[in-house]
């Protein structure tokens, strides 16, 4: 009798990227156990019966991050990444952007997880690369058209700081006198009556973005 194909493993892979000390990094897992033991890789996980995928992805990134109501969205499938599963398998993928200053990575002996730059990544496993130039890609792509860097920022910011967030994951410097004028003709952000407390000058005045979920300009 002709073998009965078996069905392709789902899990869901949740990348997130922070803007860490001017350097858009990416949070990797150190994986305990085989396959690729000792290889690092995106945080992910089966889901748990009458789980939706988009509650799988925000369970993992509050698993590994403490946070939550941040930028969270699909990315895509990808088929085969694990090419050790019998009748392969499908990860159905999300990407996340957090404030750095908010996330409290587990502390924890097996499983070990770490920010690393994507402009040098460890060896990965289950070719995972593919998965972070995707999301990096997309991500690029997104700030063209969305405000997804409020995920990326404290509640208030100056304009300095958001323009580094944009030239951090654009891999380029910004005009600052165009930066400044499309941002506030969007009128995704706003205006504080605040200012910044520190630096030499006239502080900075801040602002805040008009709205903290993604928004299409």
């Amino acid at each position: 009798m002709p073998a009965v194909a078996e069905h392709p493993t789902l899990s869901v892979v949740v990348v997130i990227f922070t803007v860490l000390e001017g350097d858009l990094r990416a949070l990797l897992i150190k994986r305990s156990a085989d396959p690729h033991r000792g290889l690092w890789a995106i945080p992910g996980g089966r889901l748990i019966p009458g789980e939706s995928l988009d509650d799988a992805a925000t369970r993992k990134l509050v698993d590994e991050t403490g946070v939550r109501d941040v930028f969270l969205e699909q990315l895509y499938t990808f088929d085969d990444l694990d090419d050790v599963t019998a009748g392969g398998s499908l990860a159905m993928t999300h990407f996340a952007l957090v404030d750095s200053q908010r996330v409290r990575l587990s502390d924890r002996t097996d499983w070990q997880p770490a920010w690393f730059s994507m402009r040098e990544l460890p060896e990965l496993a289950f070719r995972n690369e593919q998965v972070l130039a995707y999301a990096l890609e997309r991500l690029r792509n997104k700030l063209q058209y969305a405000n997804v860097a409020y995920s990326l920022l404290p509640e208030r910011f100056t304009l300095t700081q958001l323009q580094r967030v944009y030239e951090t994951i654009l891999g380029r410097e910004l005009d600052k006198r165009n930066f400044r004028k499309r941002m506030l003709s969007l009128e995704i952000i706003k205006a504080t009556d605040e200012r910044q407390a520190e630096g030499a000058g006239r502080p900075a005045l801040l602002y805040r973005f008009t709205s903290q979920k993604p928004t299409q300009l």
